[in-house]
């Protein structure tokens, strides 16, 4: 099925035509140039992707990406205006699955979407592993059902959250360094100012009630990177 995205963006000529360029690469795209608006589209339409912009007339990105996380299942890409570490750690902290710095490439921008949809449930391009499932105590995610539960409570991720704790998960025991993490979750190395693992961390350890100030499930190894404990999950 063709995929469909909301792009929230208030300059109509970039709007129009990156429109048009992932209109050519077979996705249905719609236009929205308010976030006060866009809010309620969401939320309505339901859409596969939303493409949201930072600066927005009526309400910015990151208050209509808070504002909808709780009862939006698809995937939210932040677009930022700088390459900031605040722009990039602010998006997702409010539950944006990831971000690009604008002006981007058209194909970077294509990539990225393609990248993150093959991680949606139902995309038809996950891997043969699947239908695995890992179990540590009290803890079990699912990459079958893209479900995760602690003592039989779910926990309530974004796509990108999900895909971070089942790889630290499919590698317990073993320290993952940033470079490990970013290579396989975005394709690109760290180069020693990309805060978006650290975030997805921090938000992962509030979720699995971890403490924020001697974690024992997900682990700072100093110096190299982090550790998903095979215990303490009782």
């Amino acid at each position: 099925m063709t995929a469909r995205i909301l792009l929230v963006e208030d300059d109509e000529r970039l709007a129009g035509l990156t429109a048009e360029y992932l209109s050519r690469n077979d996705f249905e795209v719609s236009i929205e140039g308010r976030g006060d608006t866009a809010e309620q589209r969401i939320l309505a339409e339901q859409p596969d992707l939303v493409i949201l912009d930072i600066m927005l007339p009526g309400k910015d990105g990151f208050a209509v990406c808070r504002a909808v996380r709780p009862a939006y299942r698809g995937v939210i890409l932040m677009l930022t205006a700088r390459d900031e570490d605040f722009d990039q750690i602010l998006g997702l902290e409010m539950g944006a699955d990831d971000y690009i710095a604008k002006p981007v490439q058209p194909r970077v921008l294509l990539a990225r979407i393609k990248a993150l949809l093959r991680r949606m449930p139902g995309s038809g391009e996950t891997s043969a592993t699947s239908a695995e499932e890992k179990v540590f105590g009290h803890f079990r995610i699912s990459q079958a059902t893209r479900t995760t539960t602690l003592a039989g409570h779910p926990i309530d991720l974004t796509t990108a959250e999900f895909d971070l704790l089942w790889l630290l998960a499919s590698h317990a025991g073993n320290v993952l360094s940033r470079d490990d993490l970013l290579q396989e979750l975005r394709g690109i190395g760290f180069d020693g100012l990309d805060r978006s693992i650290d975030a997805r961390i921090s938000r992962l350890r509030k979720k699995l009630n971890d403490d924020p100030d001697n974690p024992t499930r997900i682990k700072t190894v100093r110096g190299k990177g982090y550790l998903f404990s095979k215990h303490d999950w009782n």
